[in-house]
């Protein structure tokens, strides 16, 4: 029998059981649900039950998965605040904050492994695998539901460096444009410009510098749609240099190759640089900041010359 706490207290049963039974197939862990054979308080329950604290939970012997489960390297990352509730890392380009979608682990499944002791651990929001900067994550469940109500209710200011190559006309530019999620023939996550049925997204940009035909811009996300930052700007004719999936790809391959003093690129070119929310323990301000990564200020320092 397993005594819930408050730590455990909130989560649907399901995803309780999926944490607590690592390396059992998940179609097993489900169909020990819908027989009944996991016991909240003696009674049945359904797949949906969400635990509450002082509930004892009774979970049947189960069989591990017959093929070996991916070997998880323990990773630690550049770490921007810790403390008993929340941790906040500068996330590297090219690292994917979770497994799935063809890929074996994340960032949350490495720090899990690299921190074997910690009782509660999990993302707070994403990042795209080749967005850099700042992810937040909580160590108590009652944090992670504080700043999702922040973020429910606009009190976040997340922003972010990218940079574009046009004629951007205006310091500072609002872009409200309805986005779509929907997935592609490919089997892959997309987002598109769409009124029906899709939600009201908005981004702010704000103009920091030109280096040519190139603009180095900030953006504030007033809405937290999926790939909001890359669709509103490419909707609106100025890609995200390196994006591979809404860019410029005549652009992107001919980056990647070094002209003159223009050093190569290899990547996205967006960044999460600053955050803003109040802390879920203490209600004071936090403000953090991660600095643009090497590669983009060489680029950029490339184009100055």
């Amino acid at each position: 029998m397993i005594a819930i706490g408050a730590e455990e207290a909130g989560q649907r049963i399901d995803n309780f059981l999926l944490r607590l039974c690592k390396g059992v197939p998940k179609s097993h862990v489900y169909q020990v649900l819908r027989s009944g054979q996991v016991r909240v308080n003696k009674g049945r329950i359904s797949q949906t039950y969400r635990l509450l604290e002082g509930d004892t939970v009774r979970v049947p012997p189960m069989r591990i998965a017959e093929r070996s489960q991916t070997h998880v390297p323990g990773a630690e990352f550049k770490i921007l605040l810790e403390d008993a509730h929340l941790l906040v890392i500068d996330k590297p380009a090219g690292v994917a904050v979770h497994g799935g979608s063809g890929v074996s682990y994340g960032v949350i499944e490495q720090l899990r492994a690299s921190r074997p002791d910690a009782k509660f651990l999990e993302l707070v929001h994403r990042l795209d695998r080749d967005t850099s900067g700042i992810l937040l994550l909580a160590k108590k469940r009652t944090a992670l539901t504080n700043l999702h109500e922040q973020m429910r209710e606009g009190l976040t200011d997340k922003r972010y460096l990218t940079l574009i190559q046009g004629d951007w006309q205006n310091t500072r530019q609002h872009v409200k444009l309805p986005l779509f999620k929907y997935t592609a023939a490919d089997g892959e996550r997309r987002v598109r410009v769409q009124t029906e049925g899709g939600l009201a997204s908005h981004t702010v940009f704000n103009l920091l510098r030109k280096y040519g035909s190139f603009v180095l811009l900030e953006a504030e996300l007033k809405t937290g749609r999926t790939h909001q930052i890359r669709v509103h700007l490419s909707s609106s004719g100025f890609p995200i240099v390196g994006d591979d999936k809404y860019g410029d790809f005549a652009l992107n391959r001919q980056l990647q190759k070094a002209d003159g003093k223009r050093i190569a690129f290899k990547r996205m070119f967006l960044h999460a640089h600053q955050i803003r929310f109040t802390h879920p323990e203490t209600g004071s301000p936090v403000t953090l900041n991660a600095p643009l990564p090497a590669e983009c200020e060489r680029f950029l320092a490339s184009l100055s010359a």
